[in-house]
């Protein structure tokens, strides 16, 4: 080695030790010169693991802009304003001593206070899975589809509102909806309508609802039925018992009569407007309202409207003889209709409206290409309606890519439960749940309607109950329709006292002066329980719902309850209050509260269990086809 070289090594060797010198100095005055990091770091110099735990934890507190720490804990920052002092909390600890590592407190950090970013991201999260779940254009027939048809302007009727209420002014009739609780989207939203006679509905129609003692138009009737007169498209969200049904079915008898009289429909023709229900007995109790208008009418001298239901589990031939002399209204389930369409037994050529009654519901039985299918018969535009008490955000979306300019009509929240139910909570251990109804039924008088989620226990209850004295019927998905008509039939006419169903009753159908519903078990999601407690506290009047629960139910279903009965300034039992989630702190993000594709307000998207439900049921149904095509029979 020569003189120089030695020389350079030296000189290397002084540097590299004076830097160390001042390092070691700067860490014993608990100092860091930022300068000097960018020195270090530019000539790779080891930095001491002291301070790189120091400037880790600088960061979590201060940002990535933040200066040094001095020896009693605080952080100093600074600012073009000046510097400000931020205590680091005494738990955590630095140095060797510290209980827990740096990720653990960065983590417990962001538990605490999540940051703007880390909150944006939580967003961005939930709105690409909001996204992947949600099937596009689903209201849209095969050929539209295929064939790029789009339709631009709705479909033009002769209904006009009344010339005085166009004249008022805007605010008055924004203050109407604000007055009760309606919250309107679209494009030309008409005026509210507080009465009847504004509709300027017929003589008979007005006796029909003055004899079921409907003298006013509720919220929902107030904008819905003049935007669906005037034909436009409609996307109605209203809380169970608000009266959604007579929103569609007057407009479409007001249009089949105008048909009627300028040209009556003759044999094999129609129908002029489709109502598809997701249940059978939600389909009878339709077409029964819709008769009941229509006699009304034809006694005030209107010409006679045929309305038809189309049911599974009931002769197809009494169908067919009404289709046959040419048919007005259809309200069918969708088996039974696609059935018919198949068999050329029925043509929807002149049919230019379409309602579907609890959409979100056939959505949920996994009817969208049932649907799909139905619509892809239509030969034109349609007038397209979408109802419902729990209208989840996903089905809102799909609904207006495929609808023509549509108005959505929402009274209170989509998903709350009636203000009119008090809800009362009671911890029943699973054994103990059959005695414990006979206590519930003393609460009020009959009639009562008892849930239960499986078949199996809707028929211990019944037997249990008939053993006991009640007079009790039952209906459930495993009895013929003549068991399910009689039943239901027996139980409005109230020669019997207790229904006990499953989630098969809990959608849409009205009993009259039922007081109380009692839930034997919670259903799988939150909105069914929605629906249930909804078949009483109906048009203005009081109910009550008794739930039972107990540690085998499950903790999302129970943190939406909880939710749900804050909500509605319920009385919230000390079990449930008890029950707490490290996600529940995380509720209120975004713009809307709780689950986006549920409705649901004790989790979050990224937790719900009808959407991680419905991927497990598809991943189901894909390996059952793979398995089919492999040559297999036995699944």
């Amino acid at each position: 080695m020569t003189n120089d070289d030695r020389s350079s090594l030296q000189d290397e060797i002084k540097r590299f030790q004076e830097k160390r010198r001042r390092i070691e100095k700067s860490d014993s005055e608990n100092e860091f010169d930022l300068d000097d990091e960018e020195d270090t770091k530019n000539e790779n110099v080891y930095v001491p693991l002291k301070q790189r735990r120091r400037q880790q934890l600088q960061r979590v507190f201060g940002g990535t802009n933040s200066g040094h720490t001095n020896a009693d804990g605080t952080a100093h920052h600074s600012s073009s304003d000046g510097a400000h002092t931020q205590t680091i909390p005494e738990e955590i600890t630095v140095g060797p001593q510290a209980n827990f590592t740096l990720l653990d407190q960065a983590n417990e950090l962001k538990k605490n206070q999540p940051d703007q970013t880390t909150t944006d991201k939580m967003l961005e999260e939930e709105e690409r899975i909001f996204h992947n779940a949600m099937e596009p254009k689903a209201l849209m027939g095969i050929g539209e589809l295929a064939k790029g048809i789009e339709y631009t302007d709705p479909i033009q009727t002769s209904w006009r509102p009344p010339r005085a209420v166009l004249q008022m002014s805007e605010e008055r009739h924004q203050r109407i909806r604000q007055m009760h609780n309606i919250m309107v989207e679209g494009e030309n939203i008409l005026p509210p309508l507080i009465r009847f006679e504004d509709m300027k509905l017929p003589v008979g129609v007005l006796n029909a609802l003055k004899e079921k003692k409907i003298m006013v138009p509720t919220p929902i009737q107030m904008q819905g039925m003049p935007s669906v007169l005037h034909g436009r498209d409609l996307i109605g969200i209203a809380y169970t018992g608000s009266g959604k049904t007579l929103v569609f079915a007057i407009p479409i008898i007001m249009f089949c009569l105008e048909q009627e009289k300028a040209m009556p429909f003759t044999r094999f023709e129609g129908p002029y407007g489709l109502i598809i229900c997701p249940s059978r007995e939600l389909a009878r109790q339709t077409q029964s309202v819709i008769e009941n208008i229509c006699q009304h009418a034809h006694k005030s001298g209107l010409p006679l409207l045929r309305t038809v239901a189309c049911v599974g589990g009931t002769p197809m031939n009494d169908q067919l003889d009404v289709i046959k002399n040419g048919v007005h209204i259809i309200v069918a389930t969708p088996g039974r209709l696609i059935n018919m369409l198949d068999k050329k037994l029925l043509f929807l050529d002149v049919c230019r409206y379409l309602c579907l009654d609890e959409a979100d519901r056939m959505i949920d039985l996994g009817f969208e290409e049932e649907v799909r299918n139905i619509i892809s018969h239509f030969k034109a535009q349609r007038q397209t309606l979408l109802f419902s008490a729990t209208m989840p955000k996903k089905i809102q979306n799909f609904a207006k890519s495929a609808l023509v300019k549509p108005i959505t009509i929402n009274v209170g929240r989509a998903g709350a439960a009636s203000l009119e139910v008090t809800q009362e909570i009671e911890y029943a251990m699973p054994e103990a749940r059959v005695i414990s109804l006979l206590s519930a039924l003393q609460k009020t008088p009959p009639p009562v309607l008892i849930f239960a989620q499986r078949k199996q226990d809707v028929d211990a209850i019944h037997e249990y109950l008939l053993l006991k004295g009640v007079e009790a019927v039952a209906i459930h998905g495993g009895k013929d329709q003549v068991e399910r008509f009689y039943a239901v039939e027996k139980f409005v006419k109230g020669e019997k006292d207790v229904l006990c169903a499953t989630d098969v009753a809990s959608k849409g159908l009205d009993f009259p002066d039922i007081q109380h519903v009692i839930n034997y078990d919670l259903p799988d999601d939150i909105e069914n329980y929605v629906h249930r407690i909804g078949r009483t506290g109906r048009c203005g009047r009081g109910g009550l719902a008794t739930t039972f629960i107990n540690k085998t139910c499950d903790e999302n279903i129970l943190l939406d309850l909880k939710h749900l009965l804050i909500e509605a300034k319920q009385v919230v039992p000390p079990f449930l209050l008890q029950l707490e989630s490290d996600k529940e702190r995380l509720l209120d993000l975004g713009d809307e509260p709780g689950c986006s594709y549920c409705n649901g307000l004790g989790h979050r998207i990224t937790n719900c269990p009808k959407l991680e439900s419905q991927h497990a049921k598809a991943t189901n149904n894909i390996n059952k086809n793979d398995f089919l095509a492999k040559g297999n029979s036995d699944w």
